[in-house]
């Protein structure tokens, strides 16, 4: 007969035995969990040229050794589109998908009321990885249609935005902004600045700096989910280095941030940017910082990018210079290309980071996005991506291969063309031969004429410009001077021929 004592060092031996089988699968759970679903960090600047950052080698390039660290680690697109204007870009990095499909064109131009309902109609790539399992975190500036962030249709789990009066008077318990303004309707982005953070507004400070904000919440979210062991989202439309009329850093020394006061002159504007730049490359050190330090860096992705031209000189053109920004992807998996000649859109965010997330079987069926997947590049798998890029402003369309560039297809403003250029291996506008109507040319024009069938322009006979909004739109719009800018560069980047060619 077996004793009692056998039986209880037979049970604790089954017992220690599956602890063990069961700690050994959790482990590989963790480890597969891990493997199949990155970290992902994704950040944007708001309002500048890819040219502004040391990486891409132009001369007027600001001091950002961070990010260039991140291009030569990682890949670094010589060439990427977005939109000229921050709505339909943050539109377009959220769905996925184009002006054609989800009717954010402008800031003043959302057709099919869009503007209310675009995630409604369209997927947020938010809600997604949120299905899929992440923690979601957002921090900066929305402006990326009218429901908010944290709605159940968009996705996030926790926010600290830039916000306006009207929204911050709505808030439960009363609240009220009491710090600095940069003009009669918009609150402060930088000092003493407006943040509404998981539904309170936050008391600041006047030495309160708003991208510390964002990047202290961003790294408080990301060392609570790395812990945590839960693979987590971290989205950061930074509010720099935007324009404004009150404050800006100096480059900072030992972490501070120096206030150099209010300026108008150019020269003073030029360095209040370039400021706003090195701080916000101080920033990401810190995040990348705060990444190696928890040990997450081999399981993590880090996206950097712009969501259009700088201010003033780019953005709102129907040229390339107006939608062409910065995009380095660099991390987990991400193989080691430096500049690449690749060519990739914003369209292409949304699907990469599914892509990435292993999250393709929360989408439906039948969805489908505009751009595609560059996984595959980024990890090694191919060495191309796709033949084309698309960018558009309002009424104009700007296509892209690795060879031509079309520019300001813009039937309202008279272009419905545009202009045809062989750019070859060129950039920055440097050596563009224009070759509109040119008989040798012919093919690369009707190539682009066949994908633009795909996207109709916009047209004044649609019924958005009866609307009252509509018609303010167009008052503008059809200004001889606003024509005129829209249509062409910036005097400082006329470095090729802008004449329209029928």
């Amino acid at each position: 007969m077996v004793s009692l004592k056998k039986i209880f060092s037979w049970c604790l031996l089954v017992a220690l035995t599956f602890l063990a089988v069961a700690n050994v699968f959790a482990a590989e759970v963790v480890k597969t969990t891990a493997f199949n679903q990155p970290n992902i960090i994704l950040i944007m600047a708001d309002d500048v040229s890819p040219d502004i950052f040391g990486a891409y080698g132009q001369s007027n390039a600001a001091k950002t050794p961070n990010i260039d660290r991140l291009a030569k680690q990682g890949v670094m697109f010589k060439t990427a589109y977005a939109t000229a204007m921050c709505g339909p870009s943050r539109a377009q990095i959220m769905t996925g998908r184009y002006a054609n499909t989800t009717g954010a064109y402008h800031n003043m131009v959302w057709l099919n009321d869009s503007h209310k309902r675009l995630y409604k109609d369209n997927l947020a790539f938010a809600k997604v990885l949120k299905q899929a399992g992440y923690a979601t975190a957002i921090a900066g500036k929305w402006h990326a249609g009218k429901q908010m962030p944290y709605e159940a249709e968009v996705g996030f789990d926790e926010y600290s935005l830039w916000e306006m009066d009207h929204y911050i008077n709505a808030l439960p318990g009363g609240a009220k902004f009491t710090g600095l303004h940069e003009d009669k309707k918009t609150t402060s982005r930088y000092w003493h600045p407006a943040y509404v953070e998981n539904g309170k507004l936050l008391n600041t400070k006047a030495d309160d700096f708003g991208p510390d904000i964002e990047a202290n919440f961003l790294m408080d979210f990301i060392e609570r989910k790395s812990k945590a062991k839960q693979p987590f989202l971290a989205y950061w439309p930074t509010v720099a280095p935007h324009g404004s009329r009150q404050g800006f850093p100096s480059t900072p020394h030992n972490g501070k941030v120096g206030f150099l006061g209010q300026r108008k002159d150019k020269k003073a504007e030029w360095q209040r940017f370039l400021a706003l730049n090195e701080y916000l490359d101080h920033l990401v050190g810190k995040v990348l910082q705060k990444v190696e330090d928890l040990g997450i860096s081999d399981n993590t992705i880090i996206i950097f990018t712009s969501d259009n031209g700088t201010a003033g000189k780019a953005k709102t053109r129907g040229v390339e210079k107006g939608v062409q920004v910065a995009h380095i992807v660099a991390g987990a998996g991400i193989k080691q290309r430096g500049l690449s000649d690749e060519l990739t859109d914003f369209a292409d965010i949304m699907p990469t980071l599914i892509d990435f997330a292993n999250a393709q079987s929360y989408l439906p069926a039948d969805y489908h996005f505009d751009g595609q997947s560059l996984k595959p590049y980024l990890t090694g798998k191919t060495d191309s991506h796709r033949p084309w890029i698309y960018g558009y402003i309002s009424g104009s369309q700007i296509l892209r291969t690795k060879d031509y560039l079309l520019e300001v297809v813009n039937p309202i403003l008279g272009t419905p063309k545009g202009r045809l250029y062989k750019t070859g291996d060129s950039r920055w506008g440097q050596g563009y031969q224009l070759v509109s109507g040119q008989a040798e040319h012919a093919q690369a024009a009707n190539k682009f004429a066949e994908i633009l069938q795909q996207y109709p322009p916009l047209t004044t006979d649609l019924s958005y410009f009866n609307s009252k909004r509509g018609k303010q739109f167009l008052k503008q719009y059809l200004k001889p001077k606003n024509i005129k800018r829209h249509l062409h560069n910036h005097k400082d980047y006329q470095f090729y021929d802008e004449s329209y060619v029928e």
